[in-house]
C-alpha cells in the first residue's frame, strides 16, 4: 500500500495540474455567467476552491470527476460571495444548461461541457488581448487568467519584478471593468483584427519560452506548451480556422520537435549543426506539417507562413550540411520584404554563408554593423565569431566572441561562447 505522504504528494500534483489546465476554463465560464465586472471575485473563488481541494481530497479521496468538482465548488463559492455582497444573481439559461450537463455522467454530456468551457477560454483570450490593454499586460493577463501562472512565475519568466507584473495585472483588470468589456467572440471584421493581436501575444509567449534570455535555462517549456494549448483552442473554433493560425501552430510544433536535442547532458547548448536529429520528436514534426498543409490552403502569406517554411526545411534535412540553404536564404528575402527586421537579416547572413561560403555571410553582416540594435545583440557578435572562425580568421573570431560575452545573459549561452573562445584562441 502506498504510504500517506506519497498519496498526498500525488494529490498535490493532481491539483497543480488541474490548476494549470482548468482554472482558466472555470474562470472564463463563471465570468461569462456572472459578468467580467466580478472577474477578481471569481478568480479568488477558483483559488480558494483549489486550496480546499488540497485540504479535503487527501482525507476524503479524489472525486470521480475532479474537474467537475472544482467547477461546481467554485461556482457555489462565487454565488455565496455575490450574495454576501448583496449582488443580484440571475441564473441565465447558459448557467442552467451547464448545471444540467454536470448532473449527467454520460460521455456525450461531458464532451458538450468541455466544448462550452473551451469556447469560454477562447472568448477570455480575446478579452485578455483586447486593444484597450497594453501589449505587456496582454501577455501577463493571458498567462495569469488562462494559464494559471502566478505573479511570481510570470515575473520569473519575463525577468522582471513581481511588483511590475502585479501592477500590470491590476491596471489591465481595471481597464476590463472600466471599459465594460464583455466575454464574447468578436464579429466579422473585428474578429480578424483581434486574431492578429492574439497571434502576436501567443507568438511572443512561445518565443519567450523557446529562447529565454536570462538565467540558468535556455528553454522554458511550460511557456511554449501554454502557447500551443491556447493556439489549438483558437484553431478549433470556426472563426479561428485561418491560414495564419495554422501557420503559427506549424512553426511552434516544428520548433518544439527539437527540444530533446537542444541541450546536452550538462544543460549546455547544442547548435543545430551539433544536434542528434534522431532525438527530434517525429510526432511533433508530423503535427507541424499537418498544420502547414492547412495553412497553404488559402491565398495568404504571412511571416508565420515563411518562418514555418524555414522550420520545415530544417525538419526535412537529413543533416545540417545537406539542408536546403538556398531555399532558406530565399525565405529570408521574403521575410525581409514583409518585415525589414535586422534579426531576419542576421539569419539570412547565416543561410547565405552556408550556401555561398563564410565570406559571403561576412559581407552580409557588414551591412548590419551600424545598427544600434546589433551593437547590443550578442547573437550578432556570436554569428560574426562563427563566420570568422569558418573563414580561418581566428583572432577576429576570438574578439567577436569576447564582445558577445559582454551582452549574453543565459548560462548555457555563456558556456557555449566560452567554449568557442577557447577553440579560437588555441
Amino acid at each position: 500500500m502506498p504510504n500517506e505522504s506519497f498519496m498526498t504528494e500525488k494529490i498535490h500534483l493532481l491539483v497543480e495540474n488541474l490548476f494549470r489546465h482548468q482554472a482558466g476554463q472555470v474562470t472564463a465560464t463563471l465570468s461569462r455567467i456572472y459578468g467580467l465586472e466580478h472577474l477578481e471575485l471569481i478568480e479568488d473563488s477558483v483559488q480558494e476552491t483549489l486550496l480546499k481541494a488540497l485540504q479535503i481530497w487527501p482525507i476524503k479521496g479524489v472525486p470521480k470527476n475532479p474537474g467537475g468538482w472544482i467547477y461546481a465548488s467554485a461556482k457555489n463559492l462565487t454565488v455565496d460571495k455575490l450574495r454576501r455582497e448583496s449582488s443580484v444573481v440571475t441564473r441565465s439559461p447558459d448557467f442552467d444548461n451547464l448545471l444540467e450537463m454536470q448532473s449527467f455522467a454520460g460521455e456525450e454530456k461531458e464532451i458538450l461541457l468541455d466544448a462550452e468551457l473551451k469556447d469560454d477560454v477562447l472568448k477570455m483570450m480575446f478579452v485578455c488581448c483586447h486593444p484597450a490593454i497594453s501589449r505587456e499586460a496582454q501577455v501577463s493577463l493571458t498567462l495569469n487568467i488562462l494559464g494559471g501562472f502566478s505573479v511570481t512565475e510570470i515575473a520569473k519568466a519575463f525577468f522582471t519584478q513581481d511588483t511590475t507584473v502585479a501592477q500590470r495585472l491590476v491596471r489591465a483588470k481595471r481597464k476590463i471593468r472600466d471599459e465594460q468589456l464583455s466575454l464574447e467572440t468578436p464579429k466579422n471584421g473585428e474578429l480578424q483584427k483581434r486574431v492578429e493581436s492574439v497571434l502576436e501575444v501567443l507568438y511572443l509567449l512561445f518565443n519567450k519560452g523557446y529562447n529565454a534570455h536570462e538565467g540558468e535555462s535556455l528553454i522554458q517549456e511550460e511557456l511554449c506548451e501554454e502557447a500551443v494549448r491556447l493556439l489549438t483552442i483558437l484553431s478549433d473554433h470556426p472563426g479561428g480556422r485561418l491560414p495564419e493560425v495554422h501557420a503559427l501552430l506549424a512553426l511552434m510544433y516544428l520548433q518544439m520537435s527539437r527540444f530533446p536535442a537542444r541541450l546536452d547532458d550538462n544543460g549546455d547548448i547544442l547548435l543545430l549543426s551539433e544536434q542528434n536529429r534522431e532525438l527530434w520528436d517525429r510526432a511533433m514534426i508530423q503535427r507541424g506539417f499537418y498544420h502547414l498543409d492547412l495553412a497553404r490552403r488559402a491565398d495568404a502569406l504571412t511571416e508565420y507562413h515563411v518562418q514555418a517554411g524555414i522550420a520545415a526545411c530544417h525538419a526535412l534535412a537529413p543533416s545540417y550540411e545537406r539542408t536546403d540553404w538556398r531555399t532558406i536564404t530565399d525565405y529570408y528575402d521574403i521575410l525581409q520584404s514583409i518585415n525589414d527586421s535586422p534579426v531576419y537579416a542576421l539569419n539570412r547572413a547565416v543561410a547565405l554563408a552556408m550556401s555561398e561560403g563564410a565570406d559571403a555571410g561576412l559581407d552580409a553582416l557588414e551591412g548590419l554593423a551600424h545598427l544600434p540594435t546589433m551593437r547590443s545583440y550578442y547573437l550578432y557578435y556570436a554569428t560574426l565569431g562563427e563566420l570568422f572562425a569558418r573563414a580561418g580568421r581566428n583572432s577576429d573570431a576570438a574578439a567577436a566572441y569576447r564582445q558577445a560575452l559582454q551582452t549574453v545573459q543565459t548560462e548555457p549561452e555563456k558556456n557555449l561562447l566560452k567554449k568557442r573562445l577557447v577553440q579560437t584562441s588555441q
